[in-house]
Order: C-alpha cells, then sequence, then structure tokens
C-alpha cells in the first residue's frame, strides 16, 4: 500500500494556524452530518472517543488550537481544508516529549501523499518552534497501515513496538513507536 498517487496528486498542499473561520469547516469534514468520519476507525478508536456536537467541539478546539500554532494547523489542498496536524507533550508540563497527529478527514484524500507533504511541513515547522528539542515522536498502531506508511516516508524511524497492547473489536493490535532526532531530519530530501 502506497500513499502517493501521483496521477491524483493535489495542486497544492499547505499548513497554517488555526483561524476562528477555521472552525467550522474542520467541525464540518471530522463530524458534521455529512462527515464519513472513517478516519474515526483508525484514529485510535480504542479509546472510544465521542463523535462531538457543534458546541463541545468550538469549545475544545478553540481554547486548544487557536493563536497556538505550535499545538495544531489546518491542511489545506488548492485552499480547501482537508484536515489538521496536532502536536503535544507526552510528559504534560514538563515540555520536553513532543508527539505529534495528524489526521486527513475525507477518504478522498488519502493516498495522494498530502499527508506526507503536511507531516514533513509540520516536523520541519516544530524543531523550529522549538529549538531546544531533540526528538519528535510519533505514536500510531499496527490497525492502521496507511498512517504506519506515512511515518516512513516522511523520515521517522521505527523506535519501539510495543506488542498486542491496543485492543479493538475483539483483537490485540500493537503500539507502534515513531520518532526523528534533529540531528537526522532531512526534510528536503523526501
Amino acid at each position: 500500500m502506497t500513499e502517493s498517487n501521483p496521477a491524483n496528486a493535489p495542486a497544492k498542499i499547505s499548513i497554517r494556524p488555526v483561524q476562528e473561520a477555521d472552525l467550522q469547516p474542520l467541525f464540518d469534514i471530522l463530524y458534521g452530518g455529512k462527515a464519513d468520519r472513517v478516519w474515526m476507525q483508525f484514529n485510535g478508536p480504542y479509546f472510544d472517543d465521542p463523535i462531538l456536537t457543534w458546541p463541545a467541539f468550538y469549545e475544545r478546539y478553540r481554547q486548544t488550537y487557536l493563536g497556538k500554532p505550535d499545538r495544531g494547523q489546518v491542511i489545506k489542498v488548492d485552499k480547501q481544508i482537508v484536515g489538521m496536524v496536532t502536536a503535544y507533550f507526552t510528559d504534560g508540563h514538563l515540555g520536553h516529549w513532543l508527539e505529534v497527529g495528524l489526521v486527513i478527514a475525507k477518504q478522498s484524500n488519502w493516498r495522494r501523499g498530502i499527508g506526507t507533504q503536511a507531516l514533513t511541513a509540520w516536523i520541519t515547522g516544530l524543531f523550529t518552534y522549538y529549538p531546544e528539542l531533540p526528538h519528535i515522536g510519533l505514536t500510531t498502531w499496527s490497525g492502521n497501515p496507511a498512517m504506519l506508511m506515512l511515518a516512513k516516508k516522511s523520515g521517522l524511524l521505527c523506535e519501539g513496538r510495543i506488542r498486542q497492547v491496543r485492543y479493538w473489536q475483539g483483537q490485540y493490535y500493537d503500539s507502534v513507536k515513531y520518532g526523528v532526532l534533529r540531528a537526522e531530519w532531512r526534510p528536503n530530501s523526501k
């Protein structure tokens, strides 16, 4: 399975900080009535996250991302929002262990190279936001083969696999950890 399909490649992919006007379009593609929500089956479904209502989404995303370009940015393809990249510290207030995430809402935008370009730009930006950090990580699970491929294509190394700890629909899956050191990061070689 590959993520990139040159014949179906979008013209222009960019990421930028979340703005107030982005919240409704983000909600619409992630949770709204016409959202396919298939992305939720791959985005840690074992956590059983709820489908957010507009008021809950608005409050959470406004507090978490507005005015915080180092916490999340929208992914745009030809001026249309298609998803989001995020970052969080797994060590909380200590702020030394940064992990990233990515979601592209609609299946029609998967396997087009959008994720690789967005994640590469995001990691490059985060190393700029946090010049003191030597490492950025990404954690996924073996039930998400597209994310496993995306991490590799983006230049991250598999740093660990915790076997059979993610339980979903009667089956155990591995938790898989990827990461890259600042000294190894070569975004222009992708």
